[in-house]
């Protein structure tokens, strides 16, 4: 009997060395059976390999395809590259805002200031730091007490420790068939199961949520409501009540992922169900990305093992980012460059429609990024590397795909970073891309 691993062995020896080069549509299933002699199940067991390495993505109803060259990883997780226009990486900057930060932590250089911010610093931060922050994210239909809060390095930090404290190792976490990149390496590492809810053109379904819960218990969920990356829509008011009753009705626990809540003003899930909802924020995306802070708001139940979880993972915030951030969130500064951002994506988002005007795009119309479907013209990795030729960087929709053998025709575009300058003309090479009649069927 033919070992198919030494079959998927030699292809991705082709791939490495080229001879498959990305975009290459692998032959179905039966013909390479019967070109390699071999049963069509060891064919399969081949594929099955190959999408597991990924090295390649399966396209219902469109054939197998080689993904990405071996060894390079996820775009989403790649340093930035060279020249080209980033729509890659989401770090919204505006104007001034740079002046802004430093002029407001000035007061922390001084050497008696100094000496306490770097002193260590508990999961639980300080007194002062929960006050703060608790006021600042609390809206009217959701007060926050200063006691429910915990701090990390950064967001990622955050749901690492969240997912650590829901379960071990062997756990499961339902979550959106697409999802943040970020989060299928950090399950990877802690060896939990990713399982993916059907989701509609609202966000995760919570019929969908029942059903798979009486056919297979899960430890947690981890969601988007808000602006969703990468699909950048928002769960509407009556969808986040379904799910929120579900969580209260079956005693799940809920993760979300509130990064870009700030942009919004839609209620959070944590606010319908307090008792259910470990909500996670940080300062990334709302600031800078080189001073950051992880914000969690926790259940009182959960609260002993987040702050396990925590302090075992290393995962506990540094003094000085946190008393850099109470000044920002105290003095105005945080407020204002929320507000600024804010008018800056809707800007942007505006932009971005008009330059990809008659093409399939998704997106709030006050997020940071969109996701734009390319159809039948064009796949996925083959535009990404099109578009990077073009000198713009995007990330492929195999990045955020839970299940690699189901990856969308589709992309995102991240608006944060560059200049409305910058943006117009790299969205009108895009533009330009899609339109051209060369590369159809690529």
């Amino acid at each position: 009997m033919t070992d198919y691993r030494a079959l998927a062995d030699s292809l991705a020896t082709d791939i490495a060395q080229g001879r498959l080069a990305p975009g290459h549509r692998l032959p179905p299933q039966r013909e390479f059976a019967w070109s390699r002699k071999i049963a069509v199940s060891t064919a399969s067991r081949v594929y099955a390999e190959l999408v597991r390495r990924g090295l390649v993505t399966g396209e219902v109803g469109r054939g197998t395809y080689v993904a990405a060259p071996a060894g390079e990883p996820s775009a989403a997780l790649t340093e930035p590259r060279g020249p080209l226009v980033d729509l890659e990486y989401n770090f919204p900057r505006v104007q001034g805002q740079e002046a802004l930060l430093a002029q407001s932590i000035s007061a922390l250089l001084r050497p008696d200031v100094f000496a306490r911010a770097v002193s260590p610093l508990p999961a639980a931060g300080t007194p002062e730091a929960r006050k703060a922050v608790a006021h600042f994210l609390s809206r009217p239909a959701w007060p926050i007490e200063p006691d429910s809060l915990l701090f990390s390095g950064n967001g990622r930090q955050a749901l690492a420790a969240a997912f650590a404290s829901a379960c071990g190792p062997g756990g499961v976490i339902a979550v959106e068939p697409l999802t943040y990149a970020v989060v299928k390496g950090i399950a990877a590492r802690l060896a939990i199961t990713l399982v993916p809810v059907a989701t509609d053109a609202h966000g995760l379904r919570a019929d969908a949520l029942a059903r798979l819960h009486r056919e297979r218990k899960f430890d947690a969920v981890y969601l988007q409501p808000t602006l969703h990356n990468p699909l950048g829509t928002t769960m509407p008011p009556r969808r986040r009540r379904e799910i929120a009753d579900l969580a209260r009705v079956e005693n799940l626990l809920l993760i979300e992922d509130g990064i870009y809540s700030f942009l919004s003003d839609a209620t959070p899930l944590a606010a319908l169900a307090p008792d259910q909802v470990v909500f996670i924020d940080s300062l990334s995306k709302r600031l800078s990305p080189g001073l950051t802070l992880g914000m969690l708001v926790v259940p009182p139940a959960h609260l002993k093992k987040m702050t396990a979880a925590l302090r075992s993972g290393g995962w506990t915030a540094q003094r000085f980012a946190l008393e850099a951030a109470v000044r920002w969130l105290t003095d105005g500064t945080a407020r204002k460059i929320t507000r600024l951002k804010r008018q800056d994506a809707v800007k942007k988002q505006a932009l971005a429609r008009a330059c990809l005007k008659g093409h399939v795009v998704r997106g709030d119309p006050a997020s940071y990024h969109l996701w734009l479907e390319l159809g039948a013209t064009w796949r996925a990795e083959t535009f990404v590397n099109a578009a990077a030729e073009q000198g713009v960087a995007i990330t492929a929709g195999a990045a955020f795909a839970v299940q690699p053998g189901h990856v969308p025709r589709a992309v995102r575009l991240a608006l944060g970073g560059p200049s409305p300058r910058q943006l117009k003309p790299a969205l009108l090479a895009l533009a330009a891309l899609l339109n051209s009649p060369r590369k159809k069927n690529a």
